[in-house]
């Protein structure tokens, strides 16, 4: 081995000494995950879908880095077991969006709770100094390990409506199950008023996701945000983020303080990073009959 090299032989023997030792204290050797009816696979799989229902087998594949026929194979298997429901895509034929059935939200709400009991145990002879200390390093090793390799993300503010759009958000109304869509005309009408604004991002120059600003005339100083979406394949780069930073801070430019938005119980991912971003409950503020949660974030000052 050359001596460039020894170092990084090293650093290879580190990590994976450390893989062997936590796949060990998490009991991820076992053949069952958690001591239950399913493998660790079958598990994210589940947790997945709760999480994000109606999302599609290509996105599982992308996002949990598995080949096609396992995943296949996996689908098949719960669905056999009555856990897994698959519908036919209405954008894409050739795609089924995956819901749970009943029994399928008992296993995850099961298998949440299992989870949530076993890593109390893991921490229950940890101090708060060295639990905020493992913490910090998770949160590190994960900054890391996610940054892009080298893909440029670039967010745009529209200035007129474009086919990436109109298709973005038909993507995203089929992927929610969206009733009250907006027409492309409706749309140029936000892009227009000086106060409100659709954006794009941009990943290696292809569109992936969108978000919308809506000036809201119920409530003073306060925007309304909606459409925020991100292709599946494309997620991973903090696009979400990205995106509603752009909101944010344009937002702010316009002397806005508050920004609202609805959503509803499943969108379990997205309402996780909306309240990770600082947004709060709020009563109800529009009449939009499928949203069951309202949030709100005071921008004045930048999070």
């Amino acid at each position: 081995m050359a001596v460039s090299n020894i170092k990084e032989g090293e650093q290879i023997s580190a990590v994976r000494e450390f893989n062997r030792f936590y796949t060990v204290r998490l009991g991820l050797l076992r053949k069952r995950h958690l001591d239950g009816d399913f493998s660790l696979t079958e598990a994210r799989i589940l947790y997945e879908i709760g999480a994000s229902p109606r999302l599609t087998a290509s996105y599982l594949r992308n996002t949990l880095g598995l080949n096609a026929g396992y995943v296949s194979r996996s689908l098949a298997l719960l669905s056999k077991r009555k856990l897994v429901r698959q519908t036919s895509s209405k954008q894409d034929g050739r795609e089924k969006l995956l819901t749970l059935s009943p029994a399928g939200d008992r296993a995850v709400a099961w298998l949440d709770k299992q989870s949530a009991l076993e890593i109390q145990g893991l921490l229950a002879n940890v101090n708060s100094t060295d639990r905020d200390a493992l913490l910090d390093s998770f949160s590190k090793i994960r900054s890391i390990l996610s940054k892009p390799k080298g893909r440029s993300v670039q967010i745009v503010r529209l200035s007129k409506s474009s086919d990436d759009a109109i298709r973005l958000l038909q993507e995203y109304y089929e992927a929610v199950s969206v009733v009250q869509r907006d027409t492309p005309e409706a749309i140029q009408k936000i892009i227009d008023d000086p106060g409100s604004g659709m954006w794009l991002a941009y990943l290696e120059e292809k569109a992936v996701g969108c978000v919308v600003l809506r000036k809201l005339g119920s409530i003073p100083f306060a925007g309304e945000c909606k459409r925020l979406y991100v292709r599946p394949m494309a997620r991973g780069h903090r696009i979400a983020d990205k995106l509603l930073d752009a909101q944010e801070d344009f937002a702010r430019s316009k002397g806005l303080r508050w920004i609202y938005l609805d959503s509803y119980d499943d969108l379990k991912v997205a309402i996780a990073l909306y309240r990770k971003r600082g947004y709060v409950s709020c009563e109800r503020f529009n009449d939009n009959p499928q949203a069951t949660v309202f949030l709100r974030k005071n921008i004045e000052r930048r999070s």
